[in-house]
């Protein structure tokens, strides 16, 4: 029977056993599952967008807004080991994110002290135009206020909005003619086009999640 990839049940050592191959993405599952501390859903998010960002952008400090666990930053230098290092933001890191870097860290050493950690507002956090700036689900406005930082810091971006607010973000007018979670990604993209990035959009797989438009830009 196919599992649920869009499973919020919690990843255990149980869950090895259905990721026995020597694929990257099985040896990465069977140290998520070793860790007992993320649900089944962010492991695919994860990687889902990880391959994405990296067919298209390479190199550069990766900074993870939203973080969580930090799975994303982990993700992105083991598949990028040209970028020196990853900083994951966050107001507050989860007690369980250590452990995740403990497995992960196990299972490729070269990640040994280059994923960071900072406590505080994403506004906070010091990026420059040469970092890569990543966040899976930030939750409605959080997204983007992702933005309003790549913006201004002039850097790089990946986001995979979700949990729209259509009263407080902008939906470019669009409504009368589209949904309105896809009339605020729409004016996101525009947006980012006129502050001069070039913009592209992908989709993850919708059997991991609905919300599953990546947004991605760089400026030109």
């Amino acid at each position: 029977m196919a599992r649920d990839h869009g499973s919020r049940a919690r990843l255990t050592l149980r869950d090895r056993d259905h990721h026995t191959g020597e694929t990257l993405f099985d040896r990465i599952a069977r140290s998520v599952c070793e860790a007992e501390c993320l649900p089944r859903k962010e492991l695919f998010e994860a990687w889902e967008v990880a391959r994405r960002v990296r067919r298209r952008m390479r190199g550069g400090r990766v900074v993870d807004l939203c973080a969580g666990h930090g799975l994303l930053a982990h993700l992105l230098l083991v598949l990028d080991d040209t970028s020196p290092e990853a900083l994951a933001v966050d107001p507050v890191t989860p007690p369980s994110a250590a452990k995740l870097a403990e497995v992960l860290c196990r299972s490729w050493p070269r990640l040994v002290g280059r994923v960071q950690r900072l406590e505080g507002p994403i506004e906070a956090a010091p990026i420059g135009p040469g970092d890569l700036v990543v966040s899976v689900h930030a939750c409605g406005a959080l997204t983007d206020r992702v933005l309003d930082v790549a913006i201004a810091r002039r850097c790089r971006v990946a986001v995979l909005p979700c949990c729209h607010d259509v009263k407080r973000s902008e939906t470019g007018g669009l409504t009368g003619w589209l949904d309105g979670p896809l009339a605020v990604d729409v004016a996101r993209a525009e947006r980012l086009r006129a502050a001069g990035f070039d913009v592209h959009t992908q989709t993850i797989p919708a059997e991991i999640t609905p919300q599953n438009r990546l947004l991605l830009a760089a400026p030109r």
